[in-house]
Parts: structure tokens; C-alpha cells; sequence
């Protein structure tokens, strides 16, 4: 029987290697990207993605150009105000991971009110982790753990990941990184422990559906052992 992913996580790298080549600006490289992000989600469900889970914006990311950082911001809140209606048309119910503080305040808003429009949308999920972090996030799960005053001997992996950014997601099958780097770089650390990796040397605008098709058809060969 061939493995099936019901949960895809990407990190969808090389946007700005991708503008570089074509001698554009970075800001380019993220269009073209978030313009790839729109039609990769129906490619997903139609080949029966449930759950679709993207890093769009590190912790570490905050270091680039202000400018640079200034136009991703700005992608983001159109993705979340001016465009949310062509994902929720798409069915999507829209869940965004990752610290707020640090964002703007009306993309904070957009975020809860996005998340809020589409959460009876039930033909999949798209999980936007930004100001994201996997390192980030069990820290802030444990400080949660100290907030609830949890003592020692109730701390398991359950009440870790219960104060998690989405207590409820789905460990994913299958983690693709584009762009030819081999390392997750604090992407789900701890929810993908036992995720398939696949490496690609595309860079995300050109990830298209041949290349989709190409790492499932890799993932379904796989034998999943889970550490035994």
C-alpha cells in the first residue's frame, strides 16, 4: 500500500535567488512566490491534501533589508484582508502560527479576523507560519506550562503540546524544502520529528505541479518506520 500525505508542509525557499537570476529586485522573488502559494493550495487538494502548512516568515527573517521586510509585511495583510476572499472561495480554512508580537497591529487583526471568516471552511486547512520559529515555539509552550502553574511531575509530551501555537495539528507526512538547501532551519521541530524529507534544487516560484507530483511520487516509495 502506498503512503498517502494528508499533511504537506513546505519551506518555500528561494524566492529571492529566483529574482536574482532574472536580475530583479527581491521583492520580485516574494511576488512570484506568494503568486505560486495561490495556485499550490488547489494542486494540493486536489490530490488529497487536507492539510497544507508553509513557512512564510522566520524569527530570523526580522534581520534582512527594512525594506525588504517592510514589502513581505505588506504581502502578508493583502493576503489577509484584500485577497482572503479567493481563499475562502477555495474552501480554505486559514490558520496563521507563529509569535504576534512584533507584528504590525492591524496585521494582528487581520490575522483574527481572517482565522475567524474562514473557520467553517472545510475542505482543507492552510497553516501560514509567520514570525515563526521552532525553537520559538516551545519556549513559549513552556512558558505557558509556568503560566498555568503546571507543576514538574504533570509535564509530558501531551501538556507540550497542547500549549503549542495549533495544539491540533496534524504531525505532518511529508516536509518539502526548494532551493537546493538541505536543513529545516527551525521549521515544525516539534511536530516533525517523524516527517519524510524531501530536498529539491528549485526554487519555490518554479515548485510547480510536475515537481509536486515528483516528491509524492517519492514519498508514497518510502517506507515510514517512526524510529523503530
Amino acid at each position: 500500500m502506498q503512503n498517502k500525505v494528508s499533511h504537506l508542509a513546505v519551506i518555500m525557499d528561494g524566492n529571492r535567488r529566483w529574482a536574482k537570476g532574472r536580475g530583479l529586485p527581491p521583492s520580485a522573488g516574494h511576488l512570484a512566490g506568494y503568486e505560486r502559494l495561490k495556485q499550490f493550495g488547489p494542486e494540493c487538494v486536489s490530490r488529497g491534501i487536507r492539510n497544507l502548512t508553509v513557512f512564510a516568515f522566520s524569527t530570523e527573517n526580522w534581520k534582512r533589508a527594512d525594506e525588504e521586510v517592510g514589502f513581505l509585511m505588506d504581502l502578508f495583510e493583502k493576503a489577509l484582508t484584500e485577497e482572503l476572499a479567493e481563499f475562502s472561495g477555495q474552501g480554505f480554512r486559514l490558520k496563521v502560527i507563529g509569535r504576534r508580537d512584533g507584528l504590525r497591529p492591524s496585521i494582528v487583526r487581520a490575522i483574527a479576523s481572517a482565522e475567524d471568516a474562514t473557520s467553517r471552511n472545510t475542505k482543507a486547512t492552510l497553516a501560514l507560519c509567520i514570525n515563526y520559529g521552532g525553537r520559538a515555539e516551545i519556549v513559549d509552550a513552556c512558558r505557558r506550562l509556568v503560566t498555568d502553574k503546571i507543576s514538574a511531575d504533570e509535564i509530558d509530551e501531551a501538556a507540550i503540546a497542547s500549549r503549542l501555537y495549533w495544539p491540533e495539528m496534524p504531525e505532518p507526512d511529508l516536509i518539502i524544502r526548494t532551493s537546493g538547501e538541505e536543513r529545516l532551519s527551525g521549521f515544525l521541530t516539534w511536530q516533525g520529528v517523524y516527517s519524510e524529507l524531501y530536498w529539491t534544487d528549485k526554487h519555490w516560484p518554479d515548485f510547480d505541479a510536475v515537481e509536486l507530483d515528483k516528491a509524492l511520487d517519492e514519498f508514497a516509495k518510502r517506507q515510514r518506520r517512526y524510529g523503530g
